[in-house]
C-alpha cells in the first residue's frame, strides 16, 4: 500500500509558469542576451536554476553563471510581488483528502528551499507536508533519484510504498530511479506523450484524478480498516 507521496512543486502544485517566463526574459534583457522562445525556458523547468541558466546560454562560461544567477534572483525578488503564482485547481482539496487518509505528503523540488517554503506557506498548503526538499538539500538533483532516496531514508520506507507526482520527465525519471511508482500531470509544463515516454505509470489531466489511481484509490478503505 502506498504510504508516501512525493510531489514536485512548479507545474504540479503551483502554477508558476508566468513568473518563471517573465523572470527569465527580464534576466536576459538585463544581461544583454538575445531573446529566446518560451519553449527553451520551459524545457529547463524541473532542474536547478544554475543548471537551467547554463542550458539556456551554452556560450556563457561557468565563471559567468554566478552573475546570471545573481541577476535572476534580483529579478525574481521584484517580480514575485507583481506576479502571484496560484495553486492548480483541486490541489488544496486533494491534499486535504490524502492527508486525512493518512498519507505522508512531501515535496522534492529543484526550486531554492527558501522560495519553495515561501510559496507553500503563501498558498496555504505548507501544513500538509511532513518533509520538504529544495535545490540546496541534495547533492544530485533531478533526474537523479537522490531527492526521493533521501526522503525514503528519512521515513524508513521503500520505493514500493511510494508514488512520485510531477509534470516533467525529470520527475518521472527521478521516481523510477528510486523504485517508486510515478504519476505525471498534463496541466503543468510538459505533455502526456513526454511523460509516458519517460516511463510514467499513470498520467492524469486534473489533480483530483490522483485520488482515483489504483495505488491510491483503495487507501481510504484500507485506512478505515485500521491499517
Amino acid at each position: 500500500m502506498i504510504k508516501l507521496i512525493v510531489f514536485d512543486f512548479d507545474g504540479t502544485l503551483g502554477d508558476t509558469l508566468e513568473l518563471i517566463l517573465a523572470c527569465n526574459h527580464e534576466t536576459r534583457r538585463r544581461m544583454g542576451a538575445p531573446v529566446i522562445p518560451d519553449s527553451s525556458i520551459i524545457a529547463t523547468i524541473g532542474i536547478p536554476l544554475r543548471d537551467g541558466l547554463s542550458v539556456m546560454n551554452p556560450g556563457v562560461t561557468p565563471g559567468e553563471i554566478p552573475l546570471w544567477f545573481k541577476t535572476y534572483r534580483e529579478v525574481f525578488a521584484e517580480y514575485e510581488r507583481r506576479i502571484t503564482p496560484s495553486l492548480f485547481p483541486g490541489v488544496a482539496e486533494t491534499l486535504e483528502a490524502l492527508h486525512s487518509r493518512g498519507c505522508i505528503l512531501t515535496v522534492a523540488s529543484s526550486r531554492e528551499t527558501d522560495s519553495l517554503n515561501n510559496f507553500l506557506g503563501r498558498m496555504g498548503i505548507a501544513q500538509y507536508f511532513s518533509y520538504v526538499l529544495g535545490a540546496e538539500d541534495v547533492t544530485h538533483a533531478k533526474p537523479n533519484p537522490e531527492p526521493v532516496l533521501k526522503t525514503l531514508e528519512h521515513f524508513g520506507l521503500s520505493g514500493a510504498e511510494t508514488i512520485v507526482v510531477g509534470d516533467m520527465p525529470v520527475d518521472i525519471q527521478m521516481g523510477l530511479g528510486a523504485g517508486a511508482f510515478t504519476c505525471g500531470v498534463t496541466f503543468g509544463n510538459s505533455s502526456k506523450e513526454e511523460l509516458l515516454k519517460a516511463g510514467a505509470h499513470h498520467v492524469i489531466d486534473s489533480f483530483e484524478e490522483l485520488l482515483s489511481i489504483p495505488e491510491l484509490s483503495g487507501l481510504s478503505s484500507a485506512s478505515q480498516g485500521g491499517l
